[in-house]
């Protein structure tokens, strides 16, 4: 049967060379980073030029990067810290961010009280900055928590204009970019952002590694106690290997972006060009969508709803109607419920994601198969 990978928003294959450099350093350098001999020392080096690596293609300092082991475990420790030791009491953040986010706030305001302002999302998608610039005037100690790219429907926001809006009224910014790290360039010496995070299988890393980015006057106390290790924020001794895998595929991404960048936007465009053809009535949901994201709501009864990923799975083709953090969840997405109306969330959305690695003969065998359900 034939395989059709289109979740890339949910993870990426691992590219040959990411795995072949992960191979090399579980071979050659499997001693632990804190002992002081020479075996030890070659795996500490291992982890200080990924952290270069890392920081170069970001345009940061690479005493600025932390290792996590994902995005979610990085916004955690943020915004946890964030009220615990920065004396926060408020967080803005808006009801289309990742669970990440919208979990670990609500655990805060349940335990220490930390006020929660959402920013209201139109239709389509798109935030309401005028509303932020009106809370951030506030006189009230602040973290602004908004992702950058949305991983269901590739709306991005404005980072620079939210930035500059929390800087101007002294409040913190951290940003989720695990779907624009390694797509999109990103230059941290000048975005206004305190706080940023990402995950290394979102651009063709390995899973269970990611890091943060913590601009250098920001003190932060440990999330895990125990070692010394990462500057002492973070207890554990480090996965090597990972973290040489994240940094290959990072480097990969960034040499390639421009090549790469410009396939799938011309593949997402032929997908939508194929699907409105056979599906006239299709709409896109959100404006102004990131270049490897498309989700689509289609004219198709609420009755298909519930069966129409099943049907796909069985002719071999991996989409998602939402996150893959809900999937088995038989609520409709807490993206879309923020933008569509009760009659659109009965009929299917799909979200179609994209990589360089996909083709246009997968793309007319998904289109072929949907016009068969």
């Amino acid at each position: 049967m034939k395989k059709v990978y289109l979740d890339n928003a949910a993870t990426t294959p691992i590219r040959q060379e990411v795995i072949d450099e992960m191979v090399k350093v579980m071979q050659s350098d499997y001693g632990n980073p804190s002992s002081t001999h020479s075996i030890g020392r070659s795996a500490k080096a291992v982890i200080e030029t990924s952290r270069k690596t890392i920081a170069k293609y970001l345009h940061g300092n690479a005493q600025e990067i932390v290792f996590t082991s994902s995005a979610t475990e990085a916004t955690n420790w943020i915004l946890r810290s964030a009220v615990r030791d920065f004396g926060v009491k408020r967080i803005i953040t808006s009801k289309v961010e990742h669970h990440a986010t919208l979990y670990t706030t609500q655990a805060l305001q349940e335990e220490f009280g930390v006020r929660i302002d959402y920013v209201n999302v139109a239709h389509d998608g798109t935030l309401n900055y005028n509303q932020l610039e009106d809370l951030l005037t506030e006189d009230i100690k602040t973290i602004v928590s908004l992702m950058h790219v949305n991983n269901e429907t590739g709306v991005f926001n404005d980072i620079v204009k939210i930035g500059t809006l929390c800087h101007k009224n002294n409040a913190l910014f951290h940003c989720d970019t695990v779907q624009s790290v390694g797509k999109i360039e990103l230059d941290l010496q000048q975005l206004p952002i305190d706080f940023l995070v990402a995950s290394a299988h979102k651009f063709h890393g390995p899973k269970g590694i990611g890091f943060s980015f913590v601009r250098k006057n920001l003190v932060l106390q440990p999330m895990f106690f125990g070692g010394e290790q990462e500057k002492g924020w973070r207890a554990g001794t480090e996965s090597v290997h990972q973290i040489a895998g994240m940094a290959k595929a990072l480097e990969l991404s960034y040499e390639n972006l421009q090549e790469e960048r410009n396939y799938i936007a011309d593949l997402k465009n032929y997908c939508l060009q194929a699907l409105q053809k056979a599906f006239p009535e299709i709409t896109v949901n959100g404006a102004a969508t990131f270049y490897n994201i498309l989700n689509v709501l289609l004219p198709f009864s609420p009755e298909k709803t519930s069966m129409i990923l099943f049907n796909l799975d069985m002719k071999g083709i991996a989409v998602s109607r939402g996150s893959a953090c809900q999937s088995g969840s038989v609520k409709p997405s807490h993206v879309l419920a923020e933008m569509l109306s009760e009659a659109e969330l009965k009929q299917p959305s799909l979200r179609i994601s994209f990589s360089h690695y996909n083709t246009k003969e997968e793309i007319d065998y998904f289109i072929e198969i949907v016009k068969e359900i």
